[in-house]
């Protein structure tokens, strides 16, 4: 029982450093724009595909591939950024949001026609066996993961409390028109901060995709779905809030899923939330000003 609930708890954390990734990306958008993108996943299952077509057709290795995932969610990104949020800064939060929604529709809709097969075989990011500690594994992937989501919100951190970047993005949270009357090219900083968010999602995406070994179109809705909750779960506008509401989220599912069953799992973690927003509405984690909480 004793060895059930440490091992439950790593697989529990090896699906959350996914869940945190998604999250700081998620983070990242709605600090600073105070917009939620529901086309983020969609444009990380672009990235996906495009390497994935890649790879089925000229073998590239798995260096290339990561970067294409990148390139392509980022290209996708900065599609949305023009179409649905450019257009409505000024606007209404919800038109933006409804229009992100339309394009997550075109994406799902042009990979499917490109490559109609339901699934598609990944390389893997590492073949060798998991990490034993006597009767206790841990993946490869899953310290990976974690690695990353821990590096890249502390990344962010440090360049938005200490760069000029960060200073500008400060800025224009604090009042866009102030900081466009002090000189700042605020629709340049927010197509920077949305291009930044849908590289950190492209690499989520590698990351996932490899360790899976498949793809398939469902990944946009995944991402999505698992991004907010973990965001919101951690805090919105905190970036280390983003990496403990995903590590939360995945430790819950897993004990969740061992003890209650698979079809406990979703409804545990909606619960959490929905609890945790009665009860600590900011989430796990209260913002910073230097994290782009207004």
């Amino acid at each position: 029982m004793f060895f059930d609930l440490i091992q439950n708890t790593l697989d529990g954390l090896a699906m959350g450093s996914s869940y945190a990734l998604l999250a700081v990306g998620f983070t990242l958008i709605f600090g600073v724009l105070r917009r939620v993108n529901l086309s983020y996943g969609p444009a990380i299952m672009f990235g996906g595909y495009c390497a994935t077509w890649v790879h089925l057709n000229f073998q590239a290795g798995l260096l290339a591939l990561a970067i294409i995932t990148i390139a392509g969610a980022v290209l996708a990104g900065a599609y949305v950024e023009r179409l649905c949020f450019a257009p409505h800064r000024q606007g209404s939060a919800i038109a933006a949001m409804v229009a992100s929604f339309a394009l997550w529709m075109q994406f799902e809709e042009a990979v499917t026609l490109v490559m109609p097969s339901h699934v598609y075989d990944f390389p893997a990011m590492y073949d060798g066996p998991p990490f034993e500690f006597g009767s206790l594994t841990l993946r490869m992937e899953a310290l990976v993961m974690l690695a990353c989501a821990v590096a890249i919100s502390y990344g962010l951190h440090r360049v938005l409390s200490g760069s000029r970047f960060g200073l500008a993005v400060r800025a224009v949270i604090d009042s866009p028109v102030a900081a466009q009357l002090a000189g700042i090219d605020v629709p340049r900083v927010l197509l920077q901060v949305f291009l930044l968010a849908s590289s950190i999602g492209g690499l989520a995406g590698y990351l996932i995709v490899s360790t899976h070994t498949q793809i398939t179109p469902m990944l946009g809705m995944w991402s999505t779905l698992k991004g907010l909750l973990a965001m919101m779960i951690g805090g919105l506008g905190s970036l280390p809030g983003a990496v403990a509401g995903g590590l939360v989220l995945g430790v819950l599912e897993a004990h969740s899923q061992w003890f209650l069953g698979p079809q406990s799992r979703d409804l545990l973690a909606f619960l959490l939330l929905f609890g945790l927003l009665a009860v600590r509405p900011y989430g796990l984690w209260r913002a910073s000003s230097a994290e782009a909480e207004a």
